[in-house]
């Protein structure tokens, strides 16, 4: 139950989520076996693409009923055109509002086809980036994704206070080659200053931007013995501040 000075369960000094990106295979096979060992939940944010797009999503159905967040990752995962050689890429810099609506509320029907859940899920900007357009057309989504998730996670150098963080621009730490040591710094310094951290991976072990199964196990196990620490979802304690924050008339 949160308090009037935080919206964190009681007993708990601040909150943590633990964020993989792109459905990666070897999440499936080390990072969600490992959350399951210690008994803690993450989020993962996966782009349904594709005409086989059931048959990709299949295996993290037990992903899903065993309480991780299946989160959108958008459907087309369109970054700036400025990762591309070609100008006439596809990137956000030709995209419209109405082109990111159509795509992530696409991938939201498909999410919720395999993936339902009550009331909204939380969303991750591909890239981090959350704008379309360049130069004087340049303008943010981020109010469009505000329309259609409960919160969204960007990037950020520090964990987010409950009373001030945009929910639908949420600051996580990007995890790439991390030491055990250093993840278990960031999670004990955001539960010091009364704040949630969010830790954004991509591989574990090998593969894109990766962090050694290693690190990640100290980190979890520290976790598992630290109460002090809320673990949750992004959408769990997303849901919790919105709640706080209506209690204690905040905006």
């Amino acid at each position: 139950m949160a308090s009037a000075n935080s919206p964190w369960p009681e007993g708990c000094q601040g909150a943590l989520s633990l964020t993989f990106d792109d459905g990666l295979s070897n999440q499936l096979e080390r990072a969600v076996p490992m959350l399951n060992e210690f008994g803690l939940r993450g989020t993962f944010y996966i782009s349904p693409r594709g005409n086989d797009w059931r048959e990709r999503l299949a295996p993290w159905r037990a992903v899903y009923d065993a309480g991780h967040e299946i989160g959108n990752h958008s459907l087309s995962h369109t970054c700036s055109r400025g990762f591309a050689d070609n100008p006439n890429a596809r990137g956000l810099e030709t995209m419209t509002l109405a082109d990111i609506e159509a795509d992530v509320t696409e991938a939201e029907q498909r999410l919720a086809e395999v993936f339902p859940v009550e009331g909204q899920r939380s969303y991750c900007y591909p890239c981090f980036q959350s704008h379309v357009g360049e130069g004087l057309t340049r303008q943010s989504y981020v109010p469009v994704i505000a329309k259609h998730f409960i919160a969204a996670r960007g990037l950020g150098e520090v964990p987010n206070h409950p009373a001030t963080a945009d929910l639908h621009y949420l600051w996580s730490w990007m995890i790439r080659g991390h030491h055990g040591t250093q993840l278990v710094g960031m999670a004990e310094q955001a539960a010091a200053r009364g704040r949630w951290g969010i830790m954004t991976f991509h591989g574990v072990h090998f593969g894109h931007l990766p962090v050694a199964d290693v690190d990640l196990r100290e980190l979890l196990q520290h976790l598992q013995r630290s109460p002090h620490i809320w673990v949750a979802p992004v959408r769990e304690v997303a849901q919790a501040i919105v709640r706080w924050r209506q209690e204690q008339g905040l905006r």
